[in-house]
This record gives structure tokens, sequence and C-alpha cells, in this order.
């Protein structure tokens, strides 16, 4: 008897045997989507392919023949986009509170991230919200940063530097809160207690950022149009150690295209000394904070407010009327929060019959938020195209702006149907791709094999936004099917009771 050959014949009959079993398997999926252009996020050409799905992963992207296979869920995306789910780098929001997240779904996001201008939930302790995150059972993904103004409160820092014995309590704060997932740090350096932080404190804190090869996201010391370059100093030089990101990047007081031409140039030189210089936008002229950022250093916080009062009234009366003043005056100012919610600070005053000063002094800074009208529109649509300027809504499903609700759908509507700044391959890959690049999130962003499926189909030309500063709360409109780690959780305007979305760590 032939040894050799009988080996290579049970070789041989074992081979079909295990490939015939696999063939069969993997012509059962959980969805067959036919027909589609596929924009996989990564800025590459658009492509026609089918794309089965299972487990809540992408398993194949090529073409299929519909005969030999057998899906729960068949979907015909013939003469529609099909693209991975946006993920926006910066937004807010309470998971235990609105864990829906509709606002967010209706726009095609399917990952947010959270722990945004320095302010995160249970700095050191992070399991614990995690934990909570998971049994809320969001609708989206939810990614998280430290921040660095929560754990500069939890450790007690006032006005001044922090001691050595401080910092290092900091330090095991943020250690923490990296090992147990967050993505990087946020800072907040127009806020307390993060105004306060000064060069030492940042680097000192970046080093460990870097460390974990996360990320540090800046709301920067100012976003006015003669303090830009400044700022974007102070983030480059953390940047000499850690992977630096430019939050909600904008100019207040900035004025047309070519001085976001002078700016979007002044970081890709910046770019040439730091480890990695990234940014996120939002496509709108009006920021939304609190009310504090009319409000002097010294007189931010209600303690600050009530010491002004009594011992120089005089000047804090003079600050705030030039203040608002030079942000387009108080028709520009429009109240989110607060009883005058809906109104501008020039309508809530005259209801009180007072000034709007007046109204600025009797109430404090921290009586209300709303969106501050201090934008130049031409000046941000040239940030959008930005090289590395990723999509974010700076939003909430509560904020008195439309940005919460509108931000992604408007980029497709206005960059590019209306103005074609963008390919919708490039708008694509600023709201995903390049997103899950920079934090560092695996498995999405990009439609490719083995990656989760959070996939967006949509017409085009129906996508809109349709939330206004006056009527903020209005979901976006034409995305057909919304999908969250392979389970449907939107389709034609009705969205699902259960919700998909998963706590996202970073490994």
């Amino acid at each position: 008897m032939n040894t050799r050959r009988t080996r290579l014949t049970f070789s041989f009959i074992l081979s079909f045997f295990v490939f015939s079993n696999i063939t069969h398997a993997q012509n059962n999926w959980d969805w067959y989507i036919s027909g589609g252009t596929i924009v996989d996020g990564t800025g590459a050409p658009a492509y026609q392919a089918d794309i089965l799905i299972r487990g809540g992963h992408i398993g194949y992207i090529g073409a299929v023949n519909a005969d030999t296979i057998r899906a729960k869920h068949r979907v015909d995306a013939s003469g529609k986009i099909v693209s991975p789910g946006f993920i926006d780098v910066h937004a807010h929001g309470n998971p235990m509170k609105t864990p829906e997240f509709r606002n967010f779904l209706a726009m095609g996001v399917t990952t947010i991230v959270l722990g945004q201008d320095g302010s995160s939930p249970r700095p050191g302790s992070l399991n614990e919200w995690f934990a909570q995150v998971s049994e809320a059972n969001p609708g989206v993904n939810i990614a998280v940063l430290s921040g660095h103004g929560s754990i500069r409160a939890k450790v007690g820092v006032g006005k001044t530097a922090p001691t050595v014995q401080e910092l290092r309590r900091m330090e095991r704060l943020l250690r923490s809160d990296l090992e147990a997932g967050a993505f990087g740090m946020s800072t907040g350096l127009e806020y307390v207690p993060g105004l306060y932080a000064d060069e030492a404190e940042l680097t000192y804190l970046a080093k460990i950022v870097g460390e974990y090869d996360a990320i540090v996201m800046s709301h920067m010391r100012s976003e006015d149009n003669a303090k830009i370059e400044t700022s974007l100093d102070e983030l480059a030089a953390q940047g000499e150690y850690a992977k630096v990101h430019a939050s909600h990047l904008k100019v207040v007081y900035g004025k047309n295209a070519e001085r976001a031409d002078e700016i979007l140039s002044y970081i890709d030189s910046l770019r040439k000394q730091v480890i990695e210089f990234t940014a996120d936008t939002y496509p709108y002229a009006a920021s939304y904070t609190g009310i504090s950022i009319v409000f002097p250093k010294w007189a931010k916080t209600n303690k600050g407010w009530k010491n002004a009062l009594k011992e120089r009234p005089a000047m804090l009366r003079t600050f705030l009327k030039n203040k608002v003043a030079k942000r387009n005056g108080p028709d520009a100012i429009l109240f989110g929060s607060g009883e005058f919610a809906g109104m501008t600070l020039k309508e809530a005053a005259l209801q009180e019959g007072i000034s709007p000063v007046d109204l600025l002094l009797e109430r404090g800074p921290q009586f209300a938020s709303g969106a501050h009208f201090v934008m130049n529109q031409a000046l941000q649509d040239r940030i959008v195209a930005g090289k590395k300027v990723m999509i974010s809504s700076d939003g909430s499903p509560t904020m008195w702006h439309p940005r919460g609700y509108g931000s992604f759908a408007k980029v497709i509507r206005r960059y590019v149907i209306e103005k074609e700044t963008l390919t919708i391959e490039e708008a694509v890959h600023k709201m995903s791709g390049l997103s899950a690049q920079t934090l560092g999130l695996e498995k999405r962003g990009v439609l490719k094999e083995g990656n989760k499926a959070d996939i967006l189909i949509f017409d085009l030309s129906e996508v809109r936004d349709v939330a206004t500063f006056e009527e903020p709360h209005q979901l976006a409109e034409g995305f057909d099917w919304i999908m969250v780690n392979g389970q449907l959780a939107g389709q034609n305007g009705e969205f699902s009771k259960e919700r998909f979305g998963e706590m996202l760590k970073r490994n």
C-alpha cells in the first residue's frame, strides 16, 4: 500500500470537507446589503459592492451571488451611499439621563466622545461610570476622555499652581482613568478651574498622556482672533510629549476665508515640531457656552462675582459693557438654558425692564448658557475643509443650539451638495475614518472586513439638517438605515425601542 498516496488522498478529502462546511457556514448571514455605493471612510474613491454582516461585524465586502446567500435580512441599497456610522469627536450629554441619543443617531452619528472641555465623570473611578453606562444601554457607542478640570477640582487645587504632592495626586487620577480605558485627557483652559493651569502643570500631565500613546484634546486658552496663535503655541508645546488636538476650532472675531487659511497654515507649521496635531470643527457661526464667557477672569465664579460687586462694581460694569459690545452686542447672545431660554440678552433685559449689563450684574456668571454669534461663516467654511480637521457637533440632546441635531447632516447638505467644497469621500472621511484613526478607536470608522458594523445607508440628495436656532431640537432627515453594532437602530425616521450602543474603552 502506498502510504504517501493514502495520506494525500485523506488530506484532500478532509480539506474538501472542511472547506465545504466553512463555505456553507459563511452563507448564513444576519444582513445582506446589495447594490450600494461604498464610501468606506478612508477617503478613497467610492466603489460598487455588496456587504455581508454577521454577529455585529462586517464579514465580507465585494461581489455576491444573491442566489447562494442565506440572510435574515436583505437590503437593496441600489442608488444609495453606504458609509460607516459617523463619529462625533466632541459631544456632550448624560448617558444615564438621555440614553437614547436620538439627536445623534438621526444625523448618522453612531459613536460619541464625552468628557470634554476638562470636565469628565468620576475622575479616578471611571470603571464605576463605565458600569453605569453599560447598564443604561445607550443608543450610540460611547468613548470618554479624562477631564483635567475635574481632576484638578477633585484634588482641591485652587488658583495657584499645584504643589508637588497635589500634582502627584493629579497624576494618579489621570493614570487611573487612562488605564481604565479613557482615550486621552481633555482640557478647558477658558473655564474655571482649567484657566488657572500653567505650562508646567500642563506639560507634566501631557507627558503622562504620551506614555499611554493617548491624546490631549483641548478647549484652548482663547479662541479670540488676536490670541489664537498664542493658544495654538501653548497646545503645541504639549504636543512634544503627546498627540494634541484643538477642540471646536474657530476664530472669534476673525473675518473671511483668508484668515482661516492663515490659521490652517500656522497649524501646518506647528505639525513639523509635534507628535501629531489635529482639530475638529462644527459647521455653524455661533458657539454655545456659559454666560461666564463675558465676565472677567476675576469674576467668573459666583464667589468672584460677589466680591467684585462689593469691591469694584464700576470696573465690572465697564468690563461687561465693553465685552458684550465686542461680542456683537446683546442681540448676539441667545440664552439656551435657565429662565430666559430662547430669548436674546436684549429681549431678556427688556422683559425685566433693565439694561443688558444690569441683568448680567444681577444674575452673575453661572445663571445660564447660550449661543454666541461671534464667528464669521466664510472663515468657518474654510476651516471645515482644513487638513486633519474632522467634524464634531459640540452638541447634546438638550442644548439650545442646532449643532447637536444638525451638524453632520449639514456638512453633507452644505459642503458636499450645495457648495461642493468637499467630495462625499472627503466628508465621510472627516466624519468617520479620520476620527477613529485620531482617537485610536479600533475596528470602527471604516467599512472593512472584520470591523464593527456601524453602517449608514442614505440617498445623498435627501440628507438635510432641520434644526434652527429658533427650533434647535428637530431631528435631521435622510439617513434611511442606521445600524449600530450590526443592529438596526433607525429606518426611515423611525427608531428602534431597543438600544445597541457599547461602552468603548481604549486598549
